[in-house]
């Protein structure tokens, strides 16, 4: 086996941390993205592996992120976007200007990816996107309101959020395949993880109570799609531009596979970032 690089974000607890130590443990050089500097510096010192700070809530921060490892990294053969959160029931603008759900678990993210586009196209690099279920349970996606100014509810926002994360998927695929580039996004589960710590919502009680303990999946199952993506051959060991739930190819709403929706969604997405 060739050992890859592979951008983890998320990487300091959860499935992401999990997935690094397996990813590791295989013999890829695995490059730590978190935003706790104790929580990510733990785990880059257990697996003795490169680390970045960043706070997606910022975008600043993910460009200066990029910056880091396109200056310690001219191929990136996987890019691992984990990083995101459930948030409270009142509606937080990001000092970007954005509704916080929608900025750290897609914009971000999706600002990230372009921002690396070199590396990850002098390695015919992957890009993997953790989504949810929650694409098809709590989504109801509005093109034209991606902030959520006019209707705000937090599991609304996570939804609209991953089901972003799939039509990003597609797009990116149907734009870059032809020279190289792949994309993949999966759901890991309901994982026994902090994952959903922010008070004022109704997913908070599934997460942290032990009533629902036993119907979480432990971190290292939530993790293994990742790990599966992450370190088998796209297009070869499975198929690319899909969405996985437990190594299989799954599908998503509906929506999720408009392909004239995908394009909308990447040109605002470009518009909002001024690229």
């Amino acid at each position: 086996m060739t050992s890859r690089t592979i951008v983890l974000t998320g990487a300091s607890d959860g499935i992401g941390a999990a997935a690094a130590r397996e990813l590791s443990r295989l013999g890829h050089e695995v490059v730590l993205v978190g935003r706790s500097p104790d929580k990510t510096a733990a785990v880059a010192r257990e697996l003795d592996a490169e680390s970045h700070l960043a706070d997606f809530s910022d975008l600043a921060s993910v460009r200066r992120l990029a910056d880091d490892l396109r200056q310690r990294h001219q191929r990136i053969d996987v890019l691992a976007n984990n990083a995101g959160g459930i948030f409270g029931r009142t509606r937080v603008l990001t000092t970007d200007g954005h509704e916080q759900t929608f900025q750290v678990n897609y914009l971000a993210p999706f600002l990230l990816t372009h921002l690396l586009h070199e590396p990850l196209l002098a390695a015919g690099g992957t890009v993997v996107n953790t989504s949810s279920a929650a694409n098809k349970l709590f989504s109801r996606f509005d093109i034209d309101d991606l902030d959520a100014a006019r209707r705000y509810d937090p599991r609304r926002a996570y939804g609209n959020a991953k089901l972003e994360q799939i039509l990003f998927t597609k797009e990116f695929e149907r734009r870059f395949s032809g020279v190289g580039l792949s994309a993949t996004a999966f759901h890991p589960g309901v994982v026994a993880s902090s994952f959903s710590g922010s008070s004022g919502t109704a997913m908070r009680l599934i997460y942290t109570s032990p009533l629902f303990a036993r119907f979480l999946v432990p971190v290292e199952r939530g993790a293994d799609t990742l790990v599966f993506l992450a370190d088998g051959q796209p297009g070869v060991d499975y198929p690319t531009g899909e969405y996985f739930v437990d190594r299989a190819v799954k599908r998503p709403k509906r929506q999720a596979e408009d392909s004239e929706l995908a394009r909308r969604l990447w040109d605002r997405s470009e518009e909002m970032l001024g690229i």
